[in-house]
């Protein structure tokens, strides 16, 4: 009887174990965050109202191909993950799941986040969800080893999740996505630049070239950081100036991005890395209040 328990105890930890390692796979607090801006630029299309089953459906088909991506850019980066102290404890990189494993458990979601996209929403949504997927899994990841040029790719699958969202709504290649686009595709550079500070030591071990300058952390950085941000400010405007939201999110999202230009130029003065780290902590939290701001303000066309 206390073996049978034991057994039991053993196989439920062992359990545990293995759904942890599916949820570090996919680094599901990231994608959870990918997801979120597409269920709300979803949500701010004109013609949808909130229906739980359809953000749920989102959510599920999002973080499916989100996380497939996710999983192929462990896979790819397995020997270069066991060498950096904050990705050496990944299921691939530890070893404790093969690369076969992890393989098939990318193709399964991935078909599933693509058939959940285009039976419940649309084609397009489908396809540039596949399209994401792809860019960031083959494209990206290889890229981050050979030019820095990969920040720019890989900016266009982290801001196309609000395309995709608005499109899965609508259906339509309109104003509205493309600006929710544009917001987040700016918004990854002084994020990503800022983490790319913090980790520099860590990212050139693996052979990571991340940074502007080849020379690393350098006023150059601190720079581009500070012009993205800076054009962070007109583009958000555009939800105002299109309709998609009203007056109050305008000041919100106003003073969030004069805020990123703020941590910029610190950054730019002080060149160092409680600075680098004070824009990749205001990055999280301004996609976050942007977001929600944008959605609680949205201009709602009354019924007929």
């Amino acid at each position: 009887m206390k073996e049978d328990t034991t057994i039991a105890k053993s196989a439920s930890f062992g359990l545990a174990a293995k759904v942890k390692d599916y949820f570090q796979l996919i680094k599901f607090t990231l994608s959870f965050m990918v997801v979120f801006s597409t269920v709300i630029s979803y949500l701010l299309a004109p013609n949808v109202r909130f229906d739980i089953l359809s953000v749920l459906l989102l959510f599920a088909g999002g973080m499916c191909l989100t996380g497939s991506a996710n999983t192929i850019n462990q896979i790819l980066e397995k020997d270069t993950d066991a060498l950096m102290k904050r990705t050496a404890t990944r299921p691939v990189a530890s070893g404790r799941m093969t690369a076969a494993e992890a393989t098939v458990f990318a193709v399964v979601i991935g078909i599933v986040g693509v058939f959940i996209m285009w039976y419940w929403f649309n084609f397009s949504s489908a396809m540039i969800g596949l399209f994401s997927l792809f860019l960031y899994g083959f494209i990206y990841t290889p890229l981050k080893k050979i030019n820095s040029i990969a920040v720019l790719v890989g900016a266009l699958p982290g801001a196309l999740p609000c395309l995709i969202g608005w499109i899965a709504a609508t259906n339509e290649f309109s104003a509205g996505g493309w600006i929710l686009f544009a917001i987040q595709f700016l918004w990854q550079f002084p994020h990503f630049w800022a983490i790319a500070w913090v980790a520099h030591k860590d990212y050139s071990i693996a052979g990571f070239k991340l940074l502007p300058s080849d020379k690393g952390p350098t006023k150059f950085t601190a720079l581009q950081s500070v012009m993205y941000s800076a054009l962070m400010v007109p583009v958000g405007m555009l939800p105002y100036y299109y309709n998609i939201s009203s007056i109050v999110s305008l000041w919100v999202v106003l003073a969030c991005n004069l805020w990123m230009v703020y941590v910029s130029v610190l950054l730019y003065r002080r060149m160092d890395v409680p600075s680098a780290r004070k824009v990749m902590f205001s990055s999280y939290f301004y996609l976050m209040i942007v977001l929600v701001s944008l959605y609680a303000d949205k201009v709602r066309i009354p019924t007929v």
